[in-house]
């Protein structure tokens, strides 16, 4: 997967645990529309990682977003050296841990605002090509 659907999933995995309706169903359809097993996955993934169907690698990622979303403190180095061991590198590590801290913000924020957060999931999908196309960059926008 890219960058970018690496990042959907985290992003909405941690916006599921932080409740956030608005982030994990946006990144939800991000993420869904670049997998084979699309919604059912993703939702396998929010709901309860560890019986998903993923790598191993990608579970280990999770338990350390798992662990950012309740605070920084809980990264160990046994969350850290069971991703290494299942082949995670300094660059998805990095990664993992600032996503997470992130949408730990961005939740909040959006979710403090007020945001509409509409429940049907199809409302999600009118933004899914262009961020497959070009990635959440919008550098690329109408140019």
């Amino acid at each position: 997967p890219t960058a970018a659907a690496r990042s959907a999933r985290s992003s909405a995995y941690v916006s599921a645990r932080n409740d956030c309706t608005f982030c994990r169903n946006s990144h939800s359809a991000f993420a869904a529309a670049q997998l084979d097993a699309g919604m059912r996955l993703v939702e396998q993934v929010c709901d309860a990682p560890d019986s998903a169907h993923i790598p191993p690698k990608l579970r280990a990622l999770l338990r350390i977003a798992a662990a950012v979303q309740q605070t920084g403190q809980a990264v160990t180095p046994e969350l850290i050296d069971a991703a290494r061991a299942e082949g995670a590198t300094d660059v998805e590590l990095h990664d993992t841990v600032l996503i997470a801290a992130a949408f730990c913000m961005l939740n909040r924020y959006v979710d403090g605002l007020g945001t509409v957060a509409p429940t049907d999931p199809s409302l999600y999908q009118a933004s899914v090509p262009r961020i497959v196309a070009s990635g959440y960059s919008t550098a690329n926008r109408g140019r």
